[in-house]
């Protein structure tokens, strides 16, 4: 079949030009979207009188059966077809003839591009947020056999201070609440129907937008024509969104890389999720949350891309717009195969070394803080508390000795507010249950938080 606009031209495209100007192959993606907008759209037009009921009845059986012979694997969107639109649009006239013909009264690829691309973001956007809330599950259960668990806490990757493994776990629960909220925001704003601007200016034909929206699951319509067609802040959102969500798991693979070094030993891969080398024998790769890493600059870069695109549009639609799917096609299945990845990762893929990490906290001065707050509870004002601990940790470190190996003497050397009730202040276990402020490491915390992430999460 000609094209669509061929009659206003004289001479055909040359065929590098109509190569390069098709998006078939990777916008026939949205081929059970654009079904799906073409099926509302069509039932419009018969509400609306534009179409006889016969008329409508014949677009609607031929988009179906168009659809199921996609499924059933008989159709197969390709060039030289320009886009999965007119694809759709050559494909019905061939089966019902000229009434198909008809199906694109009062409308616009413009308009209809925008619905489809939607249509697809609204459901991917449902899958994430339930792929989330499943590793989300996953680390939840996790911390609940953790929670008496000791590791040393970090900050500018120096010892700081120890922390219940379950607290260092809930912490990516946060962030991939915040990842969920986040969508949540998204998804109202892609859940706008754009269908009935037509080009850029609406149309004279009798159409009902509001019908339309209702039986595509829209919550509202476009007020503006020229923006319902130009506007892409919705894809740029959600590649955001979706940044964030790759910054998480990029700092949680970082994590469990430096974990199952021999340098740190808190953690092992099991055979499920490792990888070994060509060459070296004794080697076992974190290839999964290598990968996860790597591909976080795929996404940033598909927010670049967005960004760059959007720059200097002007007012309406432009050939430009063709590049947002790319970006929001390949970030979606990014993320979603990096959270099922994460998912396996945390189920199956890590043991944790409890002796190690157990051994960790009791050989260094993380609970140096804890010290000064000792002396805090013998009325001494902190930032004296603060001078005098940090002498000892001085007076430690050139003598290779820990807090715990320093006789009840030398500690009154030091200040006489020390008593033999030190020792257990400075023992680890004690040093963690003490963080008994709100959303503190101290166990009866973690374990109040356990259980309000089991009641979010109705688990």
């Amino acid at each position: 079949m000609a094209k669509v606009w061929s009659k206003r031209f004289d001479n055909s495209l040359n065929p590098f030009i109509e190569k390069f100007n098709a998006s078939i192959g990777f916008d026939k993606k949205l081929i059970l979207e654009d079904i799906e907008c073409s099926i509302a759209h069509a039932k419009m037009l018969g509400k609306t009188q534009v179409l006889s009921s016969s008329e409508v009845s014949q677009i609607i059986n031929g988009l179906e059966t168009i659809k199921d012979e996609y499924l059933e694997g008989k159709f197969s969107p390709n060039p030289p077809s320009e886009d999965i639109h007119y694809c759709i649009e050559e494909k019905l006239i061939s089966l019902i003839g000229e009434t198909g013909k008809k199906l694109h009264t009062g409308r616009s690829r413009n308009d209809q591009v925008g619905t489809d691309l939607r249509l697809w973001l609204r459901k991917e956007i449902d899958i994430i947020e339930s792929l989330i809330i499943d590793l989300q599950i996953s680390f939840l259960n996790l911390a609940k056999s953790n929670i008496y668990t000791l590791i040393p806490g970090y900050t500018h990757m120096q010892r700081a201070q120890p922390l219940s493994l379950a607290h260092h776990l809930l912490a990516y629960l946060e962030m991939l609440q915040r990842d969920r909220e986040r969508f949540k925001e998204v998804r109202k704003r892609v859940n706008v129907s754009p269908l009935g601007a037509a080009a850029l200016a609406g149309t004279k034909i009798k159409i009902d937008r509001n019908f339309t929206a209702k039986e595509l699951g829209f919550e509202k319509i476009y007020k503006n024509s020229i923006d319902a067609v130009s506007d892409r802040d919705f894809c740029i959102e959600f590649v955001s969104a979706s940044a964030l969500v790759m910054s998480h798991l990029s700092k949680i693979s970082e994590e469990i890389i430096l974990w199952v070094t021999d340098e740190f030993s808190f953690a092992k891969l099991t055979d499920k999720c490792a990888t070994g080398s060509s060459l070296m024998p004794q080697k076992k790769n974190p290839d999964v949350p290598e990968l996860i890493r790597g591909k976080t600059g795929r996404v940033y870069g598909h927010l670049q891309a967005l960004l760059t695109m959007v720059k200097g549009v002007p007012l309406a639609y432009n050939k430009d717009f063709q590049e947002d799917k790319e970006p929001i096609f390949d970030t979606a299945e990014t993320i979603s195969s990096c959270i099922k990845a994460m998912t396996i990762l945390i189920n199956e893929g890590i043991e944790f070394n409890i002796k190690n990490l157990a051994a960790s906290v009791e050989n260094d001065f993380s609970n140096a803080t804890d010290l000064a707050d000792y002396l805090v509870g013998k009325h001494v004002p902190f930032r004296t508390a603060y001078q005098v601990v940090g002498e000892i940790v001085k007076y430690c470190s050139e003598r290779k000795l820990l807090l715990r190996n320093l006789k009840i003497d030398e500690f009154k050397k030091f200040h006489s507010g020390f008593d033999q009730d030190v020792f257990a202040e400075l023992e680890p276990l004690n040093v963690v249950k003490s963080r008994i402020s709100e959303g503190g490491t101290g166990f009866t915390q973690v374990e109040k938080e356990i259980k309000n992430w089991q009641k979010k999460l109705l688990i």
